[in-house]
């Protein structure tokens, strides 16, 4: 299953003097057609031509740079620092896990409404116009939905904090700890 899977992803390979190779269309692509890939749910990796290693991740942080520089940038500079705070801190997988967890949520929501509102407009899917269309109608109501739903998130996230400190506890509790006795080196 995993081989039909590689042998159907498209392969961009990057050469050394930064330019991306499409070997799917046998052309030179740009960034922009990155993006058109990601867009269009198309499965590709990127690897590099010399040493073959995966840059896929490199290539979309790229594109997340380049996006977050021109127009209404996603994230905050605030969300940027707290993100870039918890590399390196115990909780950094769990964070991701958290992150990824709450966009596929996110967009569990959307293809939702997508799939209820299909009747609304002659059975044709939402376009992103469309999508600024209802938005600009049903935004408050969105917004209270993200906004129950962050708290709910919120919540379970510091549930699973106390849980992780109270098995953490439970689990050094048995080992008994027993403080240094001081030594009194005066009365020599």
């Amino acid at each position: 299953m995993n081989s039909a899977k590689k042998t159907t992803e498209r392969l961009i390979k990057k050469y050394p003097n930064r330019r991306l190779y499409d070997t799917q269309t046998s052309s030179y692509i740009t960034l922009t057609d990155v993006k058109q890939l990601v867009l269009n749910n198309e499965d590709f990796t990127v690897i590099d031509a010399k040493s073959d290693d995966d840059l896929t991740r490199s290539i979309l942080l790229q594109i997340i740079l380049e996006e977050e520089s021109n127009g209404s940038p996603m994230f905050s500079s605030g969300a940027l620092s707290q993100i870039i705070r918890y590399y390196g801190h115990a909780m950094q997988g769990m964070m991701g896990s958290y992150l990824e967890k709450n966009i596929q949520a996110f967009i569990d929501i959307q293809n939702k409404l997508t799939e209820n509102s299909k009747g609304l407009y002659e059975g044709k899917p939402f376009s992103p116009e469309m999508w600024t269309q209802f938005m600009s109608v049903q935004g408050p109501m969105m917004q209270g939905m993200m906004s129950n739903y962050i708290e709910q998130s919120k919540s379970l996230f510091i549930q699973m904090q106390e849980q992780m400190q109270s098995q953490t506890k439970n689990m050094f509790g048995t080992f008994p700890f027993v403080p240094p006795v001081p030594t009194d080196n005066t009365e020599k």
